[in-house]
This record gives structure tokens, sequence and C-alpha cells, in this order.
């Protein structure tokens, strides 16, 4: 087990996470099971005041969450000092068996807290609230999948052993140890760099056609496809290194933190399209969700081309 005081404020916000959460998860409940959208009852009224501080609870949890996830990547860096090998946070991840489901369900409830936060603020401007009932079904789901989320990180937390010798990042990341990690890493760069700018083309082709389905499911394969490309070729470049892959390094200061922009950024542009499928929003909504996937995702695409063009420009060859 390791105590830090950045953990111990992860878990003290944990606990009144908790505490918080499930108050809205009993009142999401009644709304769902008792919630009439043609009744004047004085029952009918409590719910509806009760759903507005259930939304605010949501609220908070988001906007601190988002803060926390910040912090949480943040910890990772400084427990790794103290891990035996490790260089990163991602030697601190990959110390239990925690490590890797904790990460990628942190990722999943930031993103559906997100969706609530939208179909929320879609309900408000909506006759009779005709979200109401689903939003709060949604908020059910992510309770179970956020509690999930705070075991799990207390759970990594206490089982971390500062005695036993991690791999580093190199180790991790390394290509030819047959896992299926090496496996996608080892997928061809041509391949991937294809890909990658075509599914920002296409982006470009449907907001023309405005079909909002296609364009959430090409952010979608988008976010999955420039998580890769920043791993196996794009932070090569940033690293200046043809043998460094992780994707932690590039939130050091030695990277100028620049890895805390690229997933902000590349967060807000797919997060932008893919709402578009979930949400039928009015004319005017579903084209600033398109230009600022377009945006977000653009700036991400100039960041990380702008890295492999800089070392050509000033070295000559490619790594």
């Amino acid at each position: 087990m390791i105590l830090t005081p950045e953990i111990v404020t992860i878990e003290i916000i944990n606990a009144i996470f908790v505490v918080f959460a499930t108050i809205t998860f009993v009142i999401s409940l009644r709304i769902v099971l008792l919630w009439e959208n043609d009744s004047y009852s004085p029952l009918q009224y409590k719910l509806q005041l009760q759903s507005y501080l259930a939304a605010t609870i949501i609220k908070f949890i988001l906007y601190i969450k988002i803060l926390l996830f910040i912090f949480f990547v943040y910890t990772l860096d400084n427990i790794a000092t103290l891990l035996p090998g490790a260089m990163c946070g991602a030697g601190v991840v990959n110390a239990t068996v925690y490590g890797t489901p904790l990460l990628f369900l942190k990722i999943i409830n930031l993103y559906l807290f997100a969706y609530w936060i939208v179909l929320h603020n879609q309900d408000m401007h909506t006759k009779h609230q005709k979200y109401i009932r689903l939003k709060f079904i949604l908020f059910i789901v992510v309770y179970f999948l956020f509690m999930s989320e705070i075991v799990l990180e207390t759970l990594m937390f206490y089982n971390i052993d500062i005695l036993k010798v991690v791999d580093c990042c190199g180790s991790i990341f390394k290509t030819t140890d047959g896992s299926y990690l090496s496996s996608i890493l080892s997928i061809s760069d041509a391949i991937m760099l294809k890909l990658f700018y075509a599914l920002y083309g296409l982006m470009i082709v449907v907001f023309f056609f405005k079909n909002r389905y296609i364009f959430s499911i090409l952010n979608l394969l988008f976010v999955i496809v420039a998580l890769i490309s920043l791993i196996t070729f794009f932070g090569t470049y940033i690293y200046e290194l043809p043998t460094h892959h992780c994707p932690f390094c590039l939130l050091q200061r030695d990277y100028n933190y620049i890895g805390y922009l690229l997933y902000i950024l590349l967060f807000l542009g797919t997060f932008n399209g893919l709402v578009l499928g979930f949400i039928d929003f009015d004319i005017n909504t579903q084209v600033k969700k398109y230009k600022f996937a377009l945006f977000f995702n653009g700036i991400y695409i100039v960041i990380v081309s702008y890295y492999v063009m800089s070392y050509f420009l000033k070295n000559g060859v490619w790594l």
C-alpha cells in the first residue's frame, strides 16, 4: 500500500463523491419510477425540484472530476519516483492489474458525464422536459460505472508495492514482446497515417452533407486512431526518439506538458462530434457542434503534424 498527500486527497474527494452521487442515484430512481409528464400533483412538483438538485450535484461532480482527472495523472507521475523501474505514470498504471482498466474507465466516465450535462441542458430547453426520464436512466448506469471507478482506484493505490520493481514505459510500449499492445504498435505507420488524415477529411465531407450519425461514428474512430497514431508515430517526433512510444511522458515538463493540450483538444473535438449522434439538437446547435468538432480536431492535427514537419526541416530526414 502507498499513501502520499496526493493519494489521500483523491481518496477524500472520492468519499465525498460517493455521498453526493448516492444521493443523486436515489433521486434518479424516484424520478424514473414516478415521473409523469402530464401530472400536476404535489409529488410531481417535488420530483421537479429534486431533479434540479440532482442536476446541480452531477454538474458539481463533473467539473471537479475534470480537475481530478488531471490531478490523478499528475499523481501517477509523482508516484513514479517512488517505484523502482518506473520512469513515468505508465509504470504506475502497469504496477497492478487494476491500473489499465481504471484508466479506461476514467476516460469512459468522463465522456458519459459530459454527455449527461449536454443532454440535461438540451432537456431544459425542450417542452415538458422530454429527456428527463432518459437522462436519469443514464445517470443510474453512470452511477455504477462511477462507483466501479472509485473501487478500482482504491484497489490500485492499495496494491501498489513500493519495493517491487515495475516495468518502465520503454518495456511496456515495446513492439517485440508478442502482446496485444505490441501488435497494435506494430501496425504500419503508413496505414495509421492514411486512416488518421482520411478520417478527418471524411468529417469535413460529412459536415457539408450534415449526416450527424456518420459524423459521430467518424469521431469515435478518430479518437481511437488518433491515440494509436500518437503512440506509434507522432509521439516519437515529439520525443525526437524513434523507440520512445509512451503516451504518459508527453505530460512531463521535459516536453512542455504538451500532452495535456493534445488530450484536451482530442476530448473536446471528439466529444462534440460524438454527441451529435445521440441528441437531436436544433439546426443552429448542430452546426455549432460540427464546427467545434472540426476546429478542435483540426488544431490537434496541426500540432502533431507540426512536430513531424519541424523535425524533418531541421534534420532533413524522417525518424
